[in-house]
């Protein structure tokens, strides 16, 4: 046996190295200068302790991560090794005391944070040491192309070079590109190194993006499902850390939270109650974690997307290093992308390195719309060929199929060619939408071919799009604060038909709007599965997955896999306890399976929406219409909309009903109403009618889309487009007759989803100070999302209104 396995099998206890370690190792005790891209879990540690405790001297490895120090110190002191660390944590009592027990050789490894290379006290010491290695952990922090760049790194090349001798140089990181690379060994010297690059794939890490309605209620049922297990939760501030700390820890868990911002001493022990598992959560910015070697970490969830791919994939490195399966769960919003550009703005000065952020963030972005394996994808980013699917990422397992997207990638290329000059995506989306906005009326964009032509798609939707189309290269994007869209070569070739754009799509599932006994049973059984199995219940099967299950009674494999959301895979975990279930439900209730079946497939058939309904308004009758509305308000003295709704009287007129029958078809109007101002507004129509010589070809809506006056946009679109085009509140509510509470709640969400909002009217018009001072209170006990419990918990005298402005203005201070 070798020198560097009796070490490895004296003090760590292993028998055989990882794939890798040992190459690394010999080339070190060789006395060559290297390079090591190891994978965090990798075992970079052991690479250079090993040649540390074989080689003559002292080796001193350089970090930036004071919890790394500490973590690795006190484990390599627990093996009777002879260890310290130099950074700003100590006193002055306990740096003087490590400082002498290098003169008194008391050490064999010394780490010291990179600030702390330009101490005279600490050079005259050194400079006269035999030092037998300076290892360099975290590497990239030298390049300012690495994603976290660090001045302190460029002393180290000066250091090494004011030694009196030369000790062997190695570097170690687990993310760096090619280019990151050739920084590093030029920037620290390092002399003729062999680069090792042991691969920067965690096969037991399962990569998951999702994009949650509600973040928080995601997060606190994940936390549930998985109490017992060590998690690490991160956030992009410390507002968001400290809320969400708050948050956990009033529903009752055992949580800890770190981040800059606290002392010193609460950070250690917090840092201490999670690594000996007095706690087995912690919420945290990107200031912890980077050297802790927790090994029994079972997910990682980023609560905010990061700012690049390297500071991801190294914070999810921190799961699973004990080799067992993992899961890395990024909650994405589009709020993300605004909070991490505000970062960049306030917190990169220099102009080259600001553009390296952005350019580097929008790479983070394209892999969040990416359509393709997840993982793939970032391991191509740090430069591996990989030719399969990892089959363990949210994409690879999003059950879909693969749809034809050529004909919209063609609207909105060609869009984008017939504007002339390079605009944002925002802008693009409002022309594609036929948005009347100011500046597009301005430049004539309402003109073009191309406006209006997606005006079905939501803003969400057309926005993801385009951003799906960035990330697999259809469209260039220039970097920048403010990111201009830009046609390629790919671009030319999809709007010539030489290339099709194919993505997945997820096959829609039916809803069904149903809670019954049977439903309770598969959620009961679900819940039970998924806390045997340690993952939170969605994983076992989703909630219409269920619902379909308990309509259609699946009792074998093959009824089991017609079921929306059961594939081979699932069916061979679970399918056959809930086939039992199902069976023994059937038994006890006597159910015939077929004619349910059969009726649920009538149902299903008869409730498909064919297409859309279109209706033009006749403004003549719809004038008639409003007044008779408020000759009722009037009478019942209610507001006018309470009577019936703008766009109820806008079908009616432009539909023409002329009996009972027909009027119960129109939205909006049910059998009291009808029972209540029917009668009138029948007489309405048909006097008009007859009047104007109407000929009325009558056909039913049905289940199909109503779209009024060629505008397809739900409400709360209609009500922020006219907002961002300067429309008062007043006439907003005028004109849509959504209420002034509502619309501030569809401006505060458009905000946290990271859309610029115009606010041209008086926020603090809508509360007195006291009034802000009651809902914060109560917001911050409930959260700003619990608007309805909010109201509940306050004096009768605080409107909706009120409450809505308080949370509006609290992400407008929030953003700027």
């Amino acid at each position: 046996m070798n020198k560097a396995k009796e070490v490895l099998e004296k003090y760590y206890g292993y028998k055989e190295f990882r794939k890798g370690q040992e190459e690394i190792i010999d080339n070190i005790i060789e006395g060559k200068d290297l390079l090591a891209i190891m994978p965090t879990g990798g075992g970079k540690s052991i690479c250079y302790q090993i040649p540390a405790l074989i080689l003559e001297g002292i080796t001193l490895v350089i970090s930036p991560l004071i919890s790394l120090m500490k973590d690795q110190v006190d484990t390599i002191v627990e093996m009777g090794i002879g260890a310290a660390y130099i950074n700003s944590s100590l006193s002055e009592n306990e740096l003087n005391e490590i400082l002498n027990g290098i003169k008194d050789e008391k050490y064999k490894i010394v780490y010291i944070a990179p600030e702390r290379l330009d101490s005279y006290e600490f050079l005259s010491i050194i400079t006269g040491y035999n030092i037998a290695q300076i290892a360099i952990d975290e590497a990239h922090c030298v390049s300012q192309w690495g994603h976290d760049f660090r001045t302190s790194y460029r002393k180290i090349s000066s250091f090494i070079n004011s030694l009196l001798k030369r000790p062997i140089v190695t570097a170690f990181t687990a993310t760096a590109t090619e280019e990151v690379r050739e920084d590093i060994v030029r920037l620290l010297g390092l002399r003729d190194p062999k680069v090792f690059i042991a691969g920067f794939d965690r096969e037991n890490l399962t990569i998951n993006i999702l994009k949650p309605e509600s973040k928080r209620n995601y997060v606190f049922d994940y936390v549930k499902n998985n109490a017992d297990q060590s998690g690490i939760i991160y956030a992009a501030t410390r507002k968001e850390v400290d809320y969400l700390y708050e948050f956990l820890q009033r529903s009752g868990f055992s949580v800890g939270k770190y981040h800059a911002g606290m002392s010193n001493e609460e950070r250690i022990s917090n840092q201490e109650d999670f690594i000996y598992d007095r706690t087995n959560l912690i919420i945290a910015t990107n200031a912890f974690g980077m050297g802790i070697d927790k090994p029994n970490i079972r997910y990682v969830i980023h609560y905010n997307m990061p700012k690049n791919i390297e500071a991801y994939y190294q914070e999810i490195g921190r799961a699973g290093r004990d080799g067992e399966e993992s899961e890395c769960i990024l909650l994405f919003s589009q709020i993300d992308v605004q909070t991490q550009k505000y970062l960049i703005e306030v917190g990169t000065e220099n102009s080259e390195r600001k553009n390296v952020a952005y350019k580097k963030l929008q790479q983070m972005i394209d892999l969040v719309h990416s359509n393709d394996c997840y993982r793939k994808y970032i391991l191509t980013y740090f430069g591996e060929t990989v030719e399969q699917d990892c089959g363990k990422c949210s994409n690879c397992n999003l059950e879909g199929e693969i749809i034809d997207r050529t004909l919209d990638a063609q609207k909105v290329l060609s869009c984008v060619y017939r504007m002339k000059r390079n605009f944002g995506t925002g802008m693009i989306v409002d022309v594609l939408r036929g948005s009347k906005g100011k500046k597009i009326m301005d430049l004539e964009f309402n003109k073009l071919s191309t406006y209006g032509i997606m005006k079905n798609y939501s803003k969400d939707e057309l926005r993801d799009f385009i951003n799906t189309l960035i990330s697999h290269g259809y469209i260039n994007l220039e970097e920048g604060t403010f990111p201009l869209v830009k046609l390629n070569e790919r671009s030319i070739s999809v709007l010539k038909g030489q290339e099709v754009v194919k993505f997945k799509q997820v096959v829609s599932t039916k809803n069904f709007d149903i809670s019954n006994e049977l439903y309770e049973e598969l959620r009961d059984l679900r819940r039970q599965l998924a806390k045997e199995s340690g993952v939170p219940p969605y994983m076992v099967f989703g909630d219409g997955t269920l619902k379909e299950m308990s309509t259609k009674y699946p009792i074998n494999k093959e009824q089991m896999m017609l079921v929306s959301g059961v594939g081979e895979v699932k069916y061979a975990k679970y399918g056959e306890t809930f086939a039992d279930l199902i069976s023994k439900y059937v038994v006890d209730h006597n159910i015939n399976i077929n004619s349910e079946a059969q009726k649920q497939e009538v149902k299903d058939n008869s409730e498909k929406v064919e297409d859309e309904f279109n209706v033009l308004t006749d403004k003549v009758l719809f004038k008639s219409l409003v007044e008779l509305r408020v000759k009722f308000a009037k009478k019942e003295r209610v507001f006018p909309q309470s009577i019936l709704a703008k766009n109820t009287l806008k079908e009616i007129s432009g539909r023409y009903p002329i009996n009972t029958e027909q009027l119960g078809d129109i939205a909006g109007i049910g059998p009291i109403k009808i029972q209540k101002y029917g009668k009138e507004i029948l007489e309405e129509v048909n006097k008009y009618i007859l009047e104007n010589n109407i000929n009325v070809d009558w056909k039913e809506k049905k289940k199909r889309k109503l779209i009024i006056d060629g505008d397809a946009r739900k409400d709360k679109e209609k009500v922020i487009d006219m907002i961002n085009e300067g429309k008062t509140l007043d006439e907003v509510y005028e004109e849509t007759e959504v209420s002034i509470s509502t619309i501030l709640g569809y401006m505060t969400e458009d905000l946290i989803d990271g859309k610029e909002i115009l606010v041209n009217f008086n926020i603090k018009d809508f509360y007195t100070e006291e009034e802000e001072r009651l809902i914060i209170n109560v917001c911050e006990n409930l959260g700003y999302d619990k608007v309805g419990a909010v109201k509940k918990e306050l004096p009768d005298y605080v409107k909706y209104e009120s409450i809505r402005a308080v949370i509006l203005n609290k992400y407008i201070k929030s953003l700027s």
